[in-house]
């Protein structure tokens, strides 16, 4: 009689399942990197087997891997490996600070690339003031800085040169080339768009190089697996990022599993091919581990640069006047064309929407489609589903629409500082009603938008969906709309089963049960028993993917 051993038992756990027919487990066995039986030490003695490994969890916590649903795999590495980086709350004077340092060693005539300055800075640098402390701390060379959304940039006058934006250059569709109020003169700022200009000649100098961008990714998933990540959709994948996955792929070296989301339209910030063009090509890209079925939708910009559509007017401001409140990128009409076409080819969407009219226009689209197509196991997403009108709420339960929680800014930060200058302060406050999606059965999925947030920790997320607080101590006794607190039950299902359904890969990721990809993670404090403001605090001490250690804290 041939009996079936297990490569790899897990026991003596307290093993968090993610699966509610049966929440915890105290052992698991893995076999040809799938689970084949989740329960007690009877349910695996018999599989076990002469070359069978043993891990001892010696009752620490495991979990299922963490599923990011929205990051930027290869920006993530690039910021890691090759920027200079700075915080968010860092002035304007700082920042010239730390770029002279960086200039002053830098080779001639090399581009420097860094970030992340708060976008509440926006209207002190476009000034020409700071623009000639920018200009004086680059010594000559073409800078570009990336705001904290990534949307918008501050350049120096050597990049717009190398750019070729001049004074009379006209603002792009969908952005804004920073001028001073004064004077007119150009201060570097480019917004949304105007971004592309800069970004371009960035790419045209070769700054970034093919290994560049491979070993950037390679990065990227050790850092993911670092925090406990083993599944991934990358919000916006042209072409080099799909090629580095699936050549990591090829080589066994891809730790998770990698869902690219394709833009239906060539980003500001990205370039190559888009859209059907690139489309086409999915199947070359599709690997073992990577699943090219999702496509990108950018339909607005960002709250802090006003740049989001909201259905009540900004702020008023000297440029906008009295009743801007934003505009979208795409009709109504071409947003249907796109899903309905996306439908046709088998590709669910991501649809980035950060103002409660963006995403009153992407649920009226897919309303629309949903009346020609009918029922679909496509799961499209709004992604940043943070601003929304009461009554779109419950839509996205009605038309099976998921709620991307992404990025982590749920909780008081300089994000929410700055909107609170765009739209005031009891507007900006009702921010990401996570309760209000919950109580309407709403699908609803965590992620970190990395490189926006400069590290991707999941767990900081965690803490402040729980409460609705800042958990790195930054605005001590502030919270964020404190009747949006979630249990940690429900928020951890958010970041595992319930993102794994979003992403398309519900039925072989995202729990602990037979049949499932075995991916786990082991914690170093059992969640479920600490003080709630205590979750962020969390370290992973192993990661495994398909049931092979990928990463084991200290080794």
């Amino acid at each position: 009689m041939n009996r079936t051993f297990a490569d790899t038992v897990f026991r003596n756990g307290r093993i968090y399942t993610s699966n509610r027919a049966q929440p915890w487990a105290a052992c698991a066995a893995v076999k040809a990197g799938r689970f084949i039986a989740v329960g007690e030490e009877h349910d695996v003695a018999s599989l076990i087997g002469e070359e069978t490994a043993t891990v001892d969890l010696g009752g620490r916590m495991a979990m299922p891997g963490i599923v990011d649903i929205h990051n930027h795999i290869m920006m993530g590495g690039q910021a890691d490996l090759y920027e200079l980086r700075f915080s968010n709350t860092d002035s304007v004077p700082r920042i010239a600070e730390t770029l002279h340092k960086a200039a002053s060693a830098a080779k001639p005539g090399a581009w420097i690339v860094g970030g992340q300055f708060g976008n509440n800075l926006l209207n002190e640098m476009n000034t020409a003031e700071s623009c000639a402390l920018l200009d004086a701390a680059c010594l000559g060379h073409p800078v570009v800085l990336r705001d904290d959304s990534y949307h918008n940039r501050w350049a120096s006058s050597a990049a717009l040169r190398l750019a070729g934006v001049q004074a009379d250059t006209p603002d792009p569709t969908d952005g804004e080339i920073g001028r001073d109020l004064k004077t007119g003169t150009l201060t570097g700022i480019m917004i949304e768009a105007a971004s592309g200009l800069v970004e371009r000649a960035l790419a045209a100098s070769g700054h970034y190089t093919a290994e560049m961008d491979r070993a950037a990714v390679a990065r990227s998933i050790s850092v993911l697996n670092a925090y406990g990540v083993t599944a991934f959709i990358d919000a916006a994948s042209m072409q080099p990022i799909m090629a580095a996955l699936k050549g990591l792929d090829d080589r066994g070296e891809l730790t998770a599993w990698a869902v690219c989301a394709m833009p239906v339209v060539e980003p500001g910030f990205m370039f190559g091919k888009a859209g059907e063009e690139l489309f086409a090509l999915r199947e070359d890209y599709r690997g073992a581990h990577v699943k090219p079925d999702y496509v990108k939708v950018f339909l607005d910009g960002v709250p802090g640069a006003k740049t989001a559509a909201f259905h009540e007017p900004y702020v008023a401001d000297p440029v906008r006047g009295c009743c801007f409140r934003g505009a979208t990128m795409l009709t109504v009409p071409d947003l249907i064309r796109w899903l309905g076409r996306c439908e046709k080819l088998g590709l669910a969407a991501k649809i980035h929407c950060a103002g409660d009219a963006a995403v009153s226009q992407a649920l009226d689209a897919i309303d629309v489609v949903r009346s020609f197509n009918g029922p679909t196991h496509l799961v499209h997403q709004i992604a940043h589903a943070s601003y929304i009108a009461p009554d779109d709420i419950k839509r996205f339960a009605e038309l099976g629409v998921a709620a991307d929680l992404s990025p982590i800014i749920w909780y008081p930060t300089v994000f929410l500082e700055a909107h609170k200058a765009a739209m005031g302060e009891e507007r900006a406050q009702r921010f990401w009603p996570n309760k209000d999606l919950k109580q309407a059965g709403a699908l609803m999925a965590g992620g970190s938008d990395w490189p926006v947030i400069p590290i991707p920790d999941p767990w900081q997320g965690i803490e402040g969906m729980v409460t609705r607080q800042n958990p790195t101590g930054d605005f001590p006794g502030k919270s964020l709309w404190a009747e949006q607190a979630l249990d940690l039950a429900t928020v951890i299902d958010i970041y595992t089963i319930d993102a794994a359904r979003a992403a398309g890969l519900g039925q072989s990721i995202g729990s602990i049960e037979v049949g499932k990809s075995a991916d786990l993670i082991v914690l170093d404090q059992m969640i479920f028993d600490i003080p709630q403001d205590q979750l962020a605090d969390t370290r992973v001490e192993m990661t495994f993917f398909e049931g092979r250690k990928v990463y084991e804290r200290g080794a």
